[in-house]
């Protein structure tokens, strides 16, 4: 298997302002599926630093008092006693609109100042497009004396509430506020990667070309800044040590970093123009699917995302595309609800006039009939190529945010039937096989050591059986939930249309707030990313 075919070229990834790799060797690939077990592994982690390590982190939201495990330690907690220890412990943290707009700047700066009263320094990033978020959720831990334990961890989970959910989906105690449909305790469904070897290198120089930017922490906010000046926060970033050299090899996958960041003025040094690799790296591999596309996402709503997709369908008459997405979104309201649904409306029926009887949307729900609030951003072509990631398949995420995601390609071939289910040579891989299998058994209750997998090997198979689970649970909820409950947790999609008179108002809110375009002028006009 050429790389090449999949992975993006120094060409392709066309950020010459950058020193990241363009793609990585010799790396292990570990998904975390729940929070629960990411939080978990963090804090085995972290808690083997020692003086002179490293602990970087980048995050969305954070919460200061949210628990990794049921009896602790707190985030605030586990990062602070860190910086205790002699751990060099270094954050970026999305400033974040107002708590009274749903969002956590209250939160976020409360976990800035609990870690940097312990010593370490974790500064409120706000250089982003004008109505934009960090949204890269990343922890770097290296080990200057012992790279070979060097590890990184990236992909959906922030640190913070709502996350820490399992298998049973019932939730996480410490729940932030969303949709009623919900209840109380939302289930949560996410996949981070673990990650070791040359890559963790790779994400290091991510965070390291976001701290050093020139640009000023309160870029366009004069507000913010004065309130920053006026409560004596740190505004100034520190000096980082030394980077390390990059982990030795330790694993048969071979890992691109995937990012977004938007065209601004000031320009990051980092990326001049901006970086779309997210959206060139699924652009490429979505083109090169011939069976199967796999997808879990929280948004999937952009028709420009949607249009890949249809291509892809239309040209090739056994591809079929199966989805994962939440049930309800996550916010209600007159005002709010609306632009939230017209979006996937408008991007899943662009996908099924194409090809209406291979697109396949589902939703999830936990054995109690909740719905799983899908936050998860996987993707899975073909059993070859398989990323993980903090981006939606949205133009926000793909233009307008940062965002990071990890593609993996494993040099293990899977000799499980069929071999090379696409035809192309590339043959089956362990790692994006494996990956799909994983979530597949979980949603559809099936042996999580594999011993059902009969029929989830072969794409059309799978998409049968998996049509199949979705379709007996829904019958059993028509009639009324009489007898045993089948297994699986999965069912059909049914987006609700919205009439004409609210998306008059709705498509046009959710194309300027929801789904805004941050690529350059040239770009948009040649509608490239």
């Amino acid at each position: 298997m050429a790389l090449q075919d999949w992975f993006l070229t120094a060409q392709e990834r066309a950020n010459p302002g950058s020193e990241l790799p363009v793609w990585t060797t010799g790396n292990l690939a570990e998904p975390l599926i729940h929070g629960a077990a990411y939080f978990d592994r963090l804090v085995n982690e972290v808690a083997a630093l020692k003086a002179g390590d490293h602990l970087f982190f980048t995050d969305w939201r954070g919460d200061p008092d949210q628990r990794m495990r049921p009896d602790g330690p707190t985030v605030a907690q586990l990062f602070a006693q860190a910086a205790q220890r002699g751990v060099v412990v270094k954050g970026l943290i999305w400033r974040s609109h107002l708590d009274a707009l749903s969002y956590s700047e209250a939160e976020n700066r409360d976990l800035s100042e609990a870690i940097c009263a312990a010593g370490g320094e974790v500064l409120l990033d706000q250089r982003v497009r004008r109505g934009g978020s960090h949204h890269q959720k990343l922890v770097v831990l290296r080990h200057p004396d012992d790279p070979e334990r060097d590890i990184a961890f990236a992909g959906g989970i922030d640190l913070c509430h709502s996350r820490r959910d399992d298998a049973t989906h019932r939730g996480d105690p410490q729940a932030v506020r969303m949709s009623p449909r919900y209840g109380d305790h939302p289930p949560w469904h996410d996949v981070q990667l673990a990650v070791r070897g040359p890559v963790v290198g790779a994400l290091d120089t991510t965070f390291r070309e976001r701290w050093i930017d020139p640009m000023p922490l309160d870029s366009e906010n004069p507000l913010a800044y004065l309130r920053d000046r006026l409560r004596g926060s740190d505004l100034s970033p520190d000096p980082l040590p030394d980077q390390p050299a990059d982990p030795p090899p330790c694993g048969p996958h071979q890992i691109q970093v995937l990012r977004t960041y938007p065209a601004v003025r000031p320009r990051y040094s980092f990326a001049p123009d901006g970086e779309r690799t997210v959206a060139r790296g699924y652009t490429k591999a979505v083109r090169r699917a011939r069976r199967l596309i796999y997808l879990e996402d929280q948004y999937l709503w952009s028709t420009e995302v949607a249009d890949l997709f249809a291509t892809a369908l239309r040209e090739q008459p056994d591809l079929h595309l199966v989805a994962v997405v939440p049930r309800h979104p996550d916010v209600d309201g007159r005002l709010a609800l609306p632009p939230n649904m017209v979006g996937r409306e408008q991007a899943l029926s662009l996908c099924q006039k194409a090809a209406p009887d291979r697109v396949h949307v589902f939703d999830l729900e936990n054995h109690e009939g909740t719905p799983i609030y899908v936050h998860a951003k996987v993707c899975v072509v073909d059993d070859v190529w398989a990323s993980v990631g903090s981006d939606n398949f949205n133009r926000r995420s793909w233009t307008h945010d940062s965002e990071l995601s990890c593609a993996v390609l494993d040099d293990t071939r899977d000799e499980r039937a069929p071999t090379d289910p696409a035809g192309l040579g590339d043959g089956a891989r362990v790692f994006a096989r494996d990956l799909r299998l994983r979530l597949w058994r979980e949603h559809l209750d099936r042996d999580p050591d594999g011993g059902e997998d009969h029929d989830l090997l072969d794409p059309a198979a799978a998409v049968r059986a998996i049509i199949d689970a979705a379709d007996a649970l829904q019958r059993w909820h028509d009639g009324g939930r009489v007898g045993p409950r089948p297994p699986g947790r999965l069912r059909p999609h049914r987006p609700e249309r919205l009439p004409w008179h609210t998306r008059f108002w709705a498509l046009p809110a959710y194309r300027l707030v929801y789904d805004p375009d941050g690529r350059p002028l040239r770009a948009r006009r040649a509608g490239a990313w």
